[in-house]
């Protein structure tokens, strides 16, 4: 009996563990909380720069994951020049352009811009004699608001299959800031 009962108590407190790791991760942005969803990997931030950096698993035949990076820069430019400088990363279709569509952050008013087409990869990304890779079909989702102490924007970007596979629990994330 005791064997059973040991049995019991450990299947319950293991589902209790593995209910546990199915929790994502808190992030505050821009003054307003949202929880990822759980399959989202938290990284440490590539750069000083990034408030937060998370990975999200690709989408298969995809080459890689897709990145999510968060930040937060004091004195960080217009958003329309913010948007602006999203564009010039990529070679797009002729006669292409973003979708450009207003959501809600929290209590912010944010621009969420929708982007396919080449990347022009850089590394380091802000040196202008960085080597410059083409990489096809890709796609990123950038956000941005002005807030009290700062311009806020994220950018969700990987191969475009990846991107796609994400883009619905990514809105819902960011529909429940509060």
């Amino acid at each position: 009996m005791r064997t059973m009962i040991a049995a019991v108590l450990t299947a319950v407190l293991a589902c209790g563990l593995a209910a546990d790791d199915k929790k994502g991760v808190t992030v505050e942005w821009g003054g307003a909380k949202s929880t990822t969803p759980a399959g989202w990997k938290e990284e440490t931030p590539s750069n000083k720069m990034r408030m937060a950096q998370f990975k999200l698993e690709k989408e298969k035949g995809d080459p890689e994951d897709a990145e999510l990076a968060l930040f937060a820069s004091p004195g960080g430019g217009s958003v329309e020049a913010n948007l602006e400088r999203q564009v010039k990363k990529f070679e797009l279709a002729k006669d292409a352009k973003p979708a450009v569509s207003k959501i809600k952050i929290g209590k912010n008013e944010a621009t969420y811009q929708d982007i396919t087409g080449t990347l022009l990869k850089k590394f380091p990304p802000f040196d202008p004699n960085a080597k410059v890779t083409k990489v096809e079909n890709y796609r990123q989702i950038y956000v941005i608001f002005e807030g009290k102490d700062a311009v806020y924007s994220l950018t969700l970007l990987g191969p475009a299959k990846t991107v796609e596979k994400h883009k619905k629990e990514f809105d819902e994330w960011l529909k429940n800031f509060k």
